[in-house]
């Protein structure tokens, strides 16, 4: 989507508002919130705040004190001053969080305490994303930040809402591509920008909502957005990180009707992008890959005034992904090498019953059902990877939480999922080396000539039914600090590439194998928090500890091959053998962040910031799994008043050395940053703008070599260096 493009949605949207006769109210029209007891902790704030929308006050540290287990917030304030490009780079600095950073800023799905693939679901608006980035890291995820109003990452017994793929967390990037309110005056509008010097990186995005009464009385409200983001190669230390450029563009539009009990809306979204893939052989062979997504998506919610029932909510998503992987073959043409294909449906539905009183307390609850659909397919080099798979899921979960009185809660939580996984297994010899038999000729010695030979391959069907159970206990302490003791056994059925893996995939430079064998995953956990969220000191600790049956994982044999299984090990090719494999692992660390206000100041405050986060990830054989984040600390001292806002601070990670077999050590690396940014409400009435935001932010500012621990191509690549961007956001 050109400029041009965007631009001309845009305008198209406004069209179609002033279609429906905008009728301009006093103040916002929303419907009252409903307490249930899983849904999104954030809501909405005071309309006068200069937050852009949907927010936390500018600066100050967003603490989620409802929740039973943590909650990570990246509000629109910090979206507008960061402008991150993907979820990884939104979410790479927070707590317990880190990014496989296998293309940045484009390639850089969200690691949340070491999980990521298959154990970290991502989703919009409640609908996961629907593409093929778990099947491999050099995947982009199809959804962009710059439209976002927050980005949640949610852990814990909410998880179970959204299924069994969600065991590490959720990352819920939230919108209002299906309007659920009128906004106030009639109509909203965002728009924000920022140019970046280390890549030489230009970014536009643009949002619009506007509602009121139609004809004959109906209510209803519209949205629309775009996208659109450039980069050139990326500079680093070292100089420039060649094949690294990337674009995106898209947008979205939906509609509404809302009635006095409820909503019903429908949105349909185009992701388009192209990228290059830096390091080893991809720079060499200019590989690049080009995502392209549809989705159409439908929610809606309604409130019941009598009965058994208080609301009734339904979310849909159906999509159709694909992208090419692009670059130069073994032929020396410059073509499509691997094309991947993704078609995939989702609904859930959830009732909440009306609150129970009962002798010991009140008992509020939900229950859900899930249905889920994946075809995914490949073709080209990438067509050896993995033969056409099919997925299907079908799940049902409850919520109940009591309320004790005296600012004591417990909550329980159950899921019961059945998956049937369909695909084409190949059956691989225990060596996972080629075996070689006679072609019954000879050669000029008369000596056998012998070809390896072909495994055998097989439709399979495996039938999973995992359980899941988790509780909680959520306690109001003195001085507005919030303990939390959550405990969860949690069962994940193996994803199809996990069983059905069987071939070459030449963009992660891997030769992947999967286990056809592969039992449920099986995780115990237990956590303990404790929170703040208001006064001069707002805090966020946890502690949690996971023990893993049968954790699946991806195991780097030494084994090196060319594009074919016969290769495997006769010194031919340099693609690493991994092998989908499974075994008993531990997992422990601790998150912690903090932010006390110090010095009064012209109505606000100066003060300090702090974060420390590590994971230690061991298997029972005493060997460690493989690509985990190091131990990260991270400290600021910040300004904040007036509508200004400055920080200086650094993130450091340590040394690490608790490597997998096969893996290599990481150096530690600083990351210094500063900040400075203005935000200013106006009278939109005078000057047809309500919001504006400025700012300057630098990056990187030592130019350390910075490698992440947690990415293949931590050995090939560094993230980028010193950089300087300038921003601006403006409300209307």
């Amino acid at each position: 989507m050109s400029p041009a493009r965007l631009f001309s949605l845009l305008g198209s949207t406004a069209l179609a508002v002033g279609l429906v006769s905008v009728h301009r109210s006093a103040a916002q029209e929303r419907l009252p919130e409903i307490v249930v007891t899983s849904p999104s902790p954030i809501q909405d704030p005071p309309e006068l705040r200069p937050t852009f929308g949907n927010d936390v006050p500018i600066g100050v540290l967003p603490v989620v004190t409802t929740s039973f287990s943590p909650v990570t917030v990246v509000p629109r304030s910090e979206l507008i001053r960061e402008q991150p490009r993907n979820l990884g780079d939104a979410l790479f600095d927070k707590t317990g969080i880190s990014g496989t950073t296998f293309a940045p800023g484009a390639a850089n799905r969200p690691i949340i305490r070491g999980l990521d693939n298959y154990r970290v679901r991502l989703q919009e608006n409640g609908i996961g994303v629907h593409d093929v980035s778990p099947l491999g890291e050099d995947h982009m995820v199809p959804v962009n930040p710059l439209v976002q109003d927050r980005i949640e990452v949610i852990r814990g017994p909410a998880t179970l809402r959204y299924g069994s793929q969600a065991i590490g967390g959720v990352v819920s990037a939230e919108n209002n591509r299906i309007p659920s309110f009128i906004p106030q005056g009639g109509y909203t509008a965002q728009a924000l920008s920022s140019y970046s010097s280390v890549d030489n990186g230009g970014i536009g995005a643009a949002t619009l909502d506007a509602g009121g009464e139609g004809p004959g009385g109906l209510r209803g409200a519209i949205h629309a957005d775009g996208f659109y983001t450039k980069t050139d190669d990326y500079g680093t230390p070292r100089g420039r990180q060649l094949n690294s450029a990337t674009r995106s563009e898209g947008g979205a539009i939906g509609y509404s009707f809302i009635g006095p009990n409820g909503y019903v809306g429908l949105a349909f979204e185009h992701f388009d992008s192209l990228y290059h893939v830096p390091g080893g052989g991809d720079a060499d062979a200019r590989t690049r890959l080009d995502p392209r997504q549809d989705k159409v998506t439908a929610k809606g919610e309604y409130r019941f005034e009598s009965g058994p029932f208080e609301a009734v909510r339904f979310w849909f998503g159906g999509s159709s992904y694909r992208h090419d992987e692009i670059g130069i073959g073994d032929d020396g043409i410059d073509g499509i090498q691997a094309t991947f294909k993704n078609r995939e449906y989702e609904g859930r539905v959830e009732l909440q019953h009306v609150p129970i009183f009962t002798a010991i307390g009140k008992i509020t609850g939900a229950a859900g059902f899930q249905a889920d659909s994946i075809k995914l397919g490949t073709s080209g080099e990438a067509g050896g990877l993995l033969a056409p798979t099919d997925t299907r899921t079908v799940a049902g979960y409850l919520f109940e939480q009591l309320d004790l009185g005296q600012g004591t809660r417990f909550q329980l939580a159950g899921r019961v999922e059945n998956d049937r996984v369909r695909g084409t297994a190949t059956l691989f010899p225990n060596s996972y080396l080629p075996t070689f038999s006679p072609t019954g000729e000879v050669d000029l010695d008369g000596n056998p000539i012998t070809a390896p030979d072909d495994p055998l391959s097989v439709r399979r069907r495996r039938n999973f039914t995992p359980m899941s159970a988790a509780f909680g206990v959520l306690q109001d302490l003195p001085y507005g600090f919030v303990g939390s003791l959550t405990g969860q056994y949690v069962e994940r059925a193996p994803a199809a590439p996990e069983l059905y893996s069987r071939g070459s995939h030449d963009a992660t430079e891997t030769f992947e194998i999967g286990n056809p064998n592969l039992k449920l995953e099986r995780a115990r956990s237990i956590e303990v928090g404790l929170r703040r969220a208001e006064g001069p000191i707002r805090f966020d600790a946890t502690g949690y500890y996971t023990h893993y049956t049968g954790f699946i994982y991806k195991r780097l044999t030494g084994v090196t091959c060319d594009t074919d299984f016969g290769s495997c090990g006769t010194g031919a090719g340099d693609l690493s053998q991994i092998v989908y494999s499974q075994q008993n692992a531990t997992f422990y660390g601790a998150e912690v962040a903090a932010q006390l206000d110090i010095v009064p100041i012209n109505g606000g405050f100066i003060g300090l910031d702090a974060q420390y986060d590590f994971v230690h990830a061991q298997f029972d054989d005493g060997t460690y799994v493989p690509r985990i984040p190091p131990h990260r600390v991270g400290a600021g001292i910040f300004y904040r008043a007036g509508g200004w806002f400055a920080r200086f601070g650094m993130l450091h990670a340590f040394d690490h050395t608790e490597v997998a077999p096969y893996e290599t050590t990481t150096a530690g690396w600083t990351n210094l940053k500063a900040e400075i940014s203005y935000t200013r409400p106006v009278d939109r009435s005078a000057y047809g703008v309500s919001e504006f935001t400025l700012g300057l932010k630098g990056d990187n500012l030592l130019n350390e070599e910075i490698r992440n621990s947690a990415s293949f191509k931590k050995d090939e690549i560094l993230l980028p260096g010193r950089s300087a961007r300038a921003f601006m956001a403006v409300r209307f």
